[in-house]
Order: structure tokens, then C-alpha cells, then sequence
């Protein structure tokens, strides 16, 4: 089959369209013929080299996998060959305390799947979801670990409640757009920055209330003004430094701060007086429960959550598509399709 990988780390110049040998089931696991894989930030820190997460050279990446299953090892009864999935991207061992509690994305042995790069995927049987006709592969690429992801961080963690108001970051990000749609569904009032003037539209057209240019205007001050000076409920955050000290100072007495990221930088002030003075709660948050990603998947096959495709482009193209990842001129998700 063909596949994109690397051998070394480093640039984008890396990556090779290549033969790789099949993958073959082994009892429990299927075979999936890839239909379409999303491309996340993750891709870019792997494939760049980062001391957490530890990986075998030569390397596919590739965690966001739709398509049909092709072929199924010994004892698979819950899936068949022909059958339309999309793949879990955080894997578990369900078997250790916090996966019996159900808090599975703490897992030791948590880890995020990869290989989607890629014609045909290995997986375990109970990775696969059904994936209903209604829902295009791409757009079922699109949306496991980003509106897993925002789910986790506004419903699991920061306890997101209707009427209650909220600043997400990045709205034409993967996280961003995701994360503005769900505080709809559960509605909130939205606040959502964008990085250029392209991006404001598109991010109206997912139900934001207001829509900031931060690179036109100061999110800060908008943000104020919006809110009387009162603040926001929650503050969606995974930029970082970039963002943070004005993330928390338009927290409301009470609010909550929730991060899954830190794309600007891995260090932040903090003045300790100011988060207990107006009572704030900083969460941190990764991924989420498999319960929680059949929640999504529910709402995704229902279209009632719609992750957008920026773009799809052939599998040989991933260099191209990583590179306009780098260069941020996306909204929403990037899309290969073998």
C-alpha cells in the first residue's frame, strides 16, 4: 500500500510518499481501507521531535481515520467487511483504575493512535464507530479528537451552562471551531477571536454572538466592553502565552480557565493573588473519554454538530498540507484522502 511517513525528524521536507507493506488483522483487530484522514497540530510536533511522545522510525502519523473496514481478524463479531467507521484517536487500556471509573483518557498507557497516513490502518475491533451514509468521510475525519477534545474541555471540565458566556480562542482552529459550536449547542453565549478578517465571517456563520479580529483589536478590551466589564464564565485557552495573562483577566469573579494547549509556548506568569482574590479555576484538560467521544459521535451523525473541511487534498500531497498547517491559513480541518 502506499503511505506518507518519515524517517528522521525535522522539517516538512521529511515526509515520503512510500510502498509499505500491508497491515494484516491479527485476532480482534480489523483493517480499514482509508477513506480520509484530518490532519492535527500533533502531526507537525511528532513528525518535529518532542521528548513526550516517544515513537518507532520509521513513522506514519495519522490519528483522525474514517473508512470502510476491509478485513477482520479472528473473533471480530462487532464490525464486518463493508462496514462505514471512524476510528477513536486516544487509545486505553480499560483495564486500570481510572478506566474502570470511566475516566479513561487518564490512562498510563494512554496514547493517541497513529498510521492513518496511509491506504489501509490496523485497529483493535472496539476502536471502530459506526458511521452512518448521512456523513461524508471527510467530514467524519474532521472531528474525532478536535470536538472530543472541546467537548471534554467545556462539558467535562469546565461544566459549560446555558445562558452562561464564553471566550474561545482561535474559533477557525480545529479546537476553536469545534469548541464554538458545542457552547451553541449547550446555550451559552460565545465570544470567539479570529486571526484575520477572512476568518470573522466564517466564524459568525457557526452561530458565534460576537466575533473579534484579534490582529485589528484588542480581544481584551472587546471582550470588556461586550460584558459590561463583568468578564466571561469560562475562557477557552490553548494558545498560551500569547493569550493567557488577558485570558485571565477577563475571567468573572468565579470563572473558569480551561487549557488543552499551549501553541505559543509551554510557560506562563502567574499571580497567585488574583486567581484566589476573584475565587478562578484553572483546569487543565486532554482528550476525552471514549463515552464522551460516543456523545459526540452522536451529535455528528445526528448533524446537529457539523465539523468544517477547510480543504481535502491527495494523500501524496501531505507535505503541502502540512505546510499550509504551519501557515495558518486554514479554518477548520485539512483533509487527506488516499
Amino acid at each position: 500500500m502506499k503511505a506518507v511517513l518519515f524517517r528522521r525528524h525535522g522539517g516538512p521536507d521529511v515526509l515520503e510518499y512510500a510502498d509499505v507493506p500491508d497491515p494484516a488483522p491479527a485476532a480482534g483487530d480489523i483493517a480499514v481501507r482509508v477513506k480520509a484522514c484530518a490532519l492535527n497540530h500533533l502531526d507537525l510536533w511528532i513528525r518535529q521531535g518532542i521528548p513526550a511522545y516517544r515513537i518507532t522510525l520509521p513513522h506514519i502519523s495519522g490519528c483522525d481515520v474514517a473508512g470502510i473496514v476491509e478485513r477482520v481478524g479472528t473473533g471480530v463479531t462487532r464490525v464486518a467487511p463493508g462496514d462505514r467507521v471512524v476510528l477513536a484517536p486516544g487509545l486505553s487500556c480499560f483495564q486500570c483504575e481510572w478506566c474502570r471509573r470511566g475516566d479513561d483518557n487518564l490512562c498510563a498507557n494512554y496514547h493517541i493512535r497513529d498510521g492513518g497516513y496511509a491506504e489501509l490502518v490496523l485497529a483493535r475491533a472496539e476502536e471502530a464507530l459506526p458511521l452512518p451514509d448521512a456523513v461524508p468521510f471527510d467530514e467524519a475525519a474532521a472531528y474525532p479528537l478536535v470536538f472530543l477534545t472541546a467537548w471534554h474541555m467545556l462539558v467535562g471540565r469546565a461544566k459549560l451552562q446555558a445562558g452562561e458566556t464564553v471566550l474561545v480562542h482561535a474559533a477557525g482552529s480545529g479546537t476553536g471551531h469545534a469548541a464554538v459550536q458545542i457552547a451553541k449547542h449547550l446555550k451559552a453565549v460565545v465570544y470567539a477571536t479570529v486571526g484575520s478578517a477572512a476568518k470573522v465571517a466564517k466564524a459568525r456563520a457557526l452561530s458565534a454572538d460576537e466575533v473579534i479580529d484579534y490582529r485589528r483589536e484588542s480581544f481584551e478590551e472587546r471582550v470588556k466592553t461586550l460584558t459590561g466589564g463583568r468578564g466571561v464564565d469560562v475562557v477557552f485557552e490553548h494558545i498560551g502565552p500569547q493569550t493567557w495573562e488577558g485570558s485571565l483577566k477577563l475571567l468573572a469573579k468565579g470563572g473558569r480557565l480551561v487549557t488543552c494547549g499551549a501553541t505559543s509556548g509551554p510557560t506562563v506568569p502567574l499571580d497567585l493573588r488574583y486567581v484566589f482574590s476573584r475565587q478562578l479555576t484553572l483546569l487543565g484538560s486532554m482528550m476525552g473519554t471514549r463515552a464522551e467521544l460516543e456523545a459526540v459521535a452522536r451529535l455528528v451523525n445526528g448533524r446537529i454538530l457539523r465539523p468544517v473541511v477547510d480543504t481535502v487534498l491527495p494523500l501524496r500531497e501531505a507535505r503541502v498540507a502540512q505546510e499550509r498547517m504551519l501557515g495558518r491559513d486554514v479554518f477548520g480541518k485539512l483533509v487527506l484522502a488516499p
